[in-house]
Protein backbone atom coordinates (compact mmCIF):
# COMPACT_ATOMS: atom_id res chain seq x y z
CA UNK A 1 0.00 0.00 0.00
CA UNK A 2 1.07 3.46 -0.57
CA UNK A 3 2.20 5.79 2.79
CA UNK A 4 0.81 9.17 3.19
CA UNK A 5 -2.63 8.75 0.98
CA UNK A 6 -4.82 8.64 4.00
CA UNK A 7 -6.89 11.21 5.57
CA UNK A 8 -6.26 11.85 9.23
CA UNK A 9 -8.78 9.99 11.50
CA UNK A 10 -10.33 11.71 13.98
CA UNK A 11 -11.82 9.11 16.73
CA UNK A 12 -13.43 12.00 18.87
CA UNK A 13 -14.99 14.13 16.15
CA UNK A 14 -17.82 16.71 17.36
CA UNK A 15 -21.15 16.59 15.68
CA UNK A 16 -22.65 20.12 16.06
CA UNK A 17 -26.46 19.79 15.06
CA UNK A 18 -28.65 22.72 14.41
CA UNK A 19 -31.02 22.68 17.23
CA UNK A 20 -28.20 22.54 19.69
CA UNK A 21 -27.02 19.04 20.51
CA UNK A 22 -23.73 17.74 20.47
CA UNK A 23 -22.60 13.79 20.26
CA UNK A 24 -19.19 12.70 19.29
CA UNK A 25 -17.74 10.06 16.87
CA UNK A 26 -15.04 9.19 13.93
CA UNK A 27 -14.56 11.55 11.53
CA UNK A 28 -11.74 12.43 8.62
CA UNK A 29 -12.76 16.10 9.77
CA UNK A 30 -12.50 17.45 13.29
CA UNK A 31 -15.89 19.02 13.34
CA UNK A 32 -19.19 18.65 11.53
CA UNK A 33 -22.23 20.85 11.39
CA UNK A 34 -25.51 19.35 10.79
CA UNK A 35 -28.99 20.70 9.98
CA UNK A 36 -31.02 17.63 11.41
CA UNK A 37 -29.81 15.22 14.11
CA UNK A 38 -31.71 12.28 15.68
CA UNK A 39 -33.09 14.44 18.85
CA UNK A 40 -34.51 16.53 16.38
CA UNK A 41 -35.38 14.47 12.89
CA UNK A 42 -39.59 13.51 13.01
CA UNK A 43 -38.93 9.92 12.60
CA UNK A 44 -37.34 9.72 16.25
CA UNK A 45 -39.10 12.06 17.69
CA UNK A 46 -42.72 11.06 16.88
CA UNK A 47 -43.46 14.64 15.99
CA UNK A 48 -44.62 15.75 12.88
CA UNK A 49 -42.11 18.85 11.77
CA UNK A 50 -42.06 20.34 8.38
CA UNK A 51 -38.29 20.08 7.45
CA UNK A 52 -37.55 22.34 4.52
CA UNK A 53 -34.17 24.44 4.87
CA UNK A 54 -33.60 27.48 2.55
CA UNK A 55 -36.83 26.69 0.58
CA UNK A 56 -35.56 23.07 -1.01
CA UNK A 57 -38.63 21.65 -1.86
CA UNK A 58 -40.07 25.48 -3.74
CA UNK A 59 -36.35 25.30 -5.44
CA UNK A 60 -37.30 21.82 -6.47
CA UNK A 61 -40.96 22.50 -7.46
CA UNK A 62 -39.66 25.94 -9.81
CA UNK A 63 -36.68 23.88 -11.13
CA UNK A 64 -39.39 20.82 -12.58
CA UNK A 65 -41.87 23.88 -14.09
CA UNK A 66 -38.72 25.15 -15.73
CA UNK A 67 -38.22 21.97 -17.55
CA UNK A 68 -41.87 20.88 -17.99
CA UNK A 69 -41.80 24.45 -20.32
CA UNK A 70 -38.81 23.35 -22.47
CA UNK A 71 -40.18 20.37 -23.45
CA UNK A 72 -40.22 19.93 -27.28
CA UNK A 73 -41.82 16.76 -28.62
CA UNK A 74 -39.97 14.12 -30.62
CA UNK A 75 -42.16 15.03 -33.69
CA UNK A 76 -41.58 18.91 -33.11
CA UNK A 77 -37.93 18.12 -32.69
CA UNK A 78 -37.54 16.26 -36.46
CA UNK A 79 -39.97 18.69 -38.20
CA UNK A 80 -37.02 21.28 -37.08
CA UNK A 81 -34.44 19.47 -38.00
CA UNK A 82 -35.94 19.18 -41.52
CA UNK A 83 -37.04 22.63 -41.95
CA UNK A 84 -32.96 23.31 -41.35
CA UNK A 85 -32.08 20.96 -43.32
CA UNK A 86 -34.45 22.80 -46.23
CA UNK A 87 -32.83 26.48 -46.01
CA UNK A 88 -29.26 24.92 -46.20
CA UNK A 89 -30.14 23.46 -49.10
CA UNK A 90 -32.17 26.16 -50.79
CA UNK A 91 -29.14 28.54 -49.88
CA UNK A 92 -26.61 26.59 -51.73
CA UNK A 93 -25.75 27.74 -55.34
CA UNK A 94 -27.05 25.84 -58.33
CA UNK A 95 -24.65 25.97 -60.88
CA UNK A 96 -20.81 26.05 -60.84
CA UNK A 97 -20.97 30.03 -62.19
CA UNK A 98 -23.18 30.83 -58.64
CA UNK A 99 -20.07 28.97 -56.38
CA UNK A 100 -17.45 30.93 -58.48
CA UNK A 101 -19.34 34.06 -57.66
CA UNK A 102 -19.73 33.46 -53.95
CA UNK A 103 -16.51 32.44 -53.48
CA UNK A 104 -14.67 35.55 -54.78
Amino acid sequence: MKAQIHPKWYPEAKVVCACGNTFTTGASVPEIHVEVCYSCHPFYTGQMKFVDTAGRVDAFKAKQAAANKKLVSKTEKRRLKKQKKLQEEASRPETLEQLRKSAA
